[in-house]
Formats: C-alpha cells, structure tokens, sequence
C-alpha cells in the first residue's frame, strides 16, 4: 500500500525535535513491504498547501498522522496545539483514512479522535500493530478487535499490547541533517517502560512500568550511522532514565569507549542511581551535559510528588558532576501537592547550595487522564469528572495558587542561572531562535553560565 507519514509537531522552542516515533514507525512498514511518504510540518510555511500537493500527487491508501503534544505543557504561557493539527486532519480528509497516533495522541485517545473526527487511533506503541490494522484495511475487513486501536464511532478498544523487541528506527525519509542544524543535535532512545512512581509522569501510561532494553550493539550501530552518514555531532538520549539500570547504562558507555564514536551526549538522570564509578564511564563516553528531573528541593515535597530519591542524593550527584566539571541542569516543578512558601523557598535553597549550570523552573503541573496527580485533584474538587483536559489544566497547591507566579518570578530574578519559560525569565522564542544560530550543539542551558544578570522577557542577541 502507498502510505503517507504525516509529522503533525510544529514547536520549535527550544528547539525543533526530530520525529523519532514516526521513524520507528517507518521501519516496520517498510518492513512489511508498504512504500511510503513523509511529510514532517516542523518546517512547512504552509502545511495545507503541502498536504494538498502531497495528496495529489501521491495519492495514498491512507495517512498516518503522528502527534507528539497537544499543548506546551507550559503555565501561565499555555499554548494549545489541537486547531493546527485539526487543520491538518481536515486536509486529510475524504482522500484516505486517517489514522492519528503518537504520545500526545495516546494520551487522550477517544477525545482526542473525536475532536479531530479521524477514521482510527493506535494507542501506544504502533510498530507491530499498524501493519496488521493496514492489512485489515486492504482487505476491507474491521479493525475491531485489534489491542490499542480505535475505530471512529465506536466506544471499545482493547487496551494497547507493548513491543517486546525495540528495532530501530529507519530515519532515511527524514530530514536529520536539517535537525542536527536547527535543534544542534539528534535524539536517540535505548529503552521503554518507567517502574518509577513520579504521580505526574504519562510514563508508565505511555510505555508501561515494564523495562525494556534495547541490545547495546543495535544501539551502537545507530549512534555510528548518525555520525558517519548524518554528521551528527551531539546526542540527546531520550530515555525516560539514562542511568537505570546502572548496568545497562555502564554497558552502553563502555561500548561506546570501545567503539571509539565522536560524539558527545546528555541525558536525564537519576540522581538515586549514579555513583563515582559510572559518571568517570558516562564523561569518558562523552556526556557532557546532566539534567536531573529533581523537581523540588523540599524533602516534604520530594516525598509528595512520588519521587524516588532524597535530597541527599541530589546534593551527592551535583556535587560528582562539580568534580568532573560538566555541565549540570536541575528541573523543578512549583505548585505541586502540599506546596507552600516554605517549601517553594527550600527548592530555591537547594539550587543555590549545589550550584548547577542552570536550573529550569516550571509553574504548575499539567494534569493527564489516569495519572495519580489526576485522581488527587478529582478527590480535591480542582477537576470534576467533566473536566476537558483536552485543553491544559494545570495542578497549583491552593496555598500558592493566588502567589505562585509572583514568588517564583521575585526569587528567580535574584539569580542569573534561572529559565523559568512559563514567565519568559531569561527565555523566549525569540531568545531561543536567536541562539540557535550561533555554533551551539546540545541543551541551550549550557549557555547560562555565559550570561549576565537574569531579565524577563526576551533577551537582546549581540550582534
């Protein structure tokens, strides 16, 4: 069958993200034996009149349509994206099936193939299962009963089945080059699945509690193609947790030692699973830049938002990034459950007492369907069981909820190595466009520590 691939995401800030989904997804059909087109609209000036010609010329059996995000995930400077890619669907209409997927889509499958009026929805994972339901297509046959896919008008779905082998991704129709330019680096993933129990995290709805590793060999001829055939110079590993299992992680490092790949790299990590031992591996590696999802500097809160470490082990790890002098970012979220002053002020505390490269600051936690911050809001009265969350609703503690903004913004301007985007402190699209033609590969944070004092609002690029 001829299929079209449709890349729906149009963010660019901070950076434009490569579709790495939609190439895993690209793989397996040209595995089984289906010829394929892309269109990817992160770059498209007019994405109707692109899907317009596109549809012309190559008319397609059907249009799989991948949606990463519904919205910025970003308060108070939300931004929905659902009347864009509604746009596009419409486009799509009427000259072949269309079928939405991808992480953003999974969240909210039913509403969000209601909103968009599609023909089918792949929850989850769809390597396995987009060929079978494109078989049953050809033949005319019902997609019922297939795990994880949805069929417009129809309530049912069984519940999505995970992959058990993660292949890898066939990025030959996308334009890596053009991302490795513009977002300064490529995005890779070595594993899927999250036992971890963070109650705001899609995680483990995502991709489900259960690891699964990729075999570090696979890995390594990836990384090797990236260099050798797309100039890739940077990597951002885009695992959930880089550094868990430690022993995959040691693995993979030392296999890239070996391998002797020019590359560096960053990552998320954990700060409960690093030990001298493995970031001597990881900076030999050639990781150069550690972002922790620490998300408060509050024991009470830590404890709170269901993290898995102390504040122990986040001032263990910043301080064995210090000795190996790489660059290090933290990521806090305000507003959570039991969030006070007093607890806003100890994450502000912390930051200053470890000292990282950058620390990113977000207001608000955006509540998803079935995550356990989801089920505590309902038991609050913050949602009711009516609530759209289609367009984004953000948990705020009530103690905070009238003051949060205006506390975060009074301390953040106090020092220089704040971002906090939801109130533009040292961060715009226009402050972030601007730096991404400059010879920067890797997080744009890395540059904080060559910045002045911290401002609101969009920074001037020197000339």
């Amino acid at each position: 069958m001829e299929i079209l691939l449709v890349s729906a995401n149009r963010e660019k800030s901070p950076y434009p993200v490569f579709p790495l989904g939609l190439s895993y997804l690209a793989g397996s059909l040209l595995a089984a034996g289906h010829r394929l087109r892309t269109i990817d609209l992160c770059f498209a000036d007019d994405p109707e009149k692109l899907l317009r010609d596109e549809l012309s010329s190559f008319p397609p059996a059907a249009v799989i349509l991948s949606i990463r995000n519904i919205d910025n995930v970003t308060y108070p400077g939300s931004r929905s994206y659902l009347e864009g890619v509604k746009t596009v669907v419409d486009a799509c209409r009427g000259k072949a099936p269309v079928i939405l997927g991808g992480s953003g889509f999974s969240l909210m499958p039913r509403e969000l193939l209601d909103f968009f009026c599609g023909d089918f929805g792949v929850v989850g994972e769809g390597e396995e299962i987009l060929p079978l339901l494109l078989d049953r297509l050809a033949k005319g046959e019902s997609a019922q009963g297939l795990p994880g896919v949805l069929t417009k008008g129809i309530t049912e779905y069984l519940p999505p089945a995970p992959v058990e082998k993660i292949g890898t991704p066939d990025r030959s129709l996308f334009q890596v080059e053009r991302y490795n330019r513009e977002g300064g680096m490529a995005n890779l993933q070595t594993k899927r699945g999250c036992p971890f129990s963070c109650i705001y995290c899609t995680y483990p709805i995502l991709e489900g509690s259960r690891l699964r590793l990729r075999d570090v060999d696979e890995v390594i001829t990836e990384i090797r193609e990236l260099v050798e055939l797309n100039g890739t110079e940077y990597l951002y590993f885009v695992d959930d947790i880089f550094n868990y299992p430690m022993d995959y992680a040691e693995k993979l490092c030392r296999a890239m030692i070996v391998a002797g790949l020019s590359i560096h790299w960053s990552a998320f990590i954990n700060p409960s699973f690093i030990t001298p031992d493995l970031i001597t591996v990881m900076v030999e590696a050639g990781c150069d830049a550690f972002e922790f999802g620490t998300d408060s500097g509050s024991p009470v809160m830590l404890r709170n938002l269901g993290k898995s470490f102390t504040t122990v082990d986040v001032r263990a790890a910043s301080a064995l990034c210090a000795d190996h002098g790489v660059d290090f970012a933290h990521y806090i979220l305000f507003g959570g459950p039991g969030e006070t002053e007093e607890t806003l002020l100890e994450s502000f505390a912390l930051m200053d007492d470890i000292s990282p490269t950058a620390v990113i600051g977000m207001t608000g936690i955006r509540i998803y369907p079935g995550t356990p911050l989801h089920h505590k809001a309902l038991k609050e009265g913050i949602i009711t069981p009516e609530t759209s969350l289609l367009e984004s609703v953000f948990y705020i503690s009530p103690a905070v909820r009238d003051t949060l903004c205006d506390l975060v913004t009074t301390e953040a301007l106090k020092r220089r190595n704040w971002v906090v985007p939801g109130l533009e402190l040292n961060m715009s699209d226009t402050m972030m466009a601007a730096l991404r033609h400059f010879p920067v590969r890797g997080p744009l944070w890395k540059l904080m520590k060559h910045l002045g004092r911290s401002r609101v609002r969009p920074m001037s690029i020197p000339s």
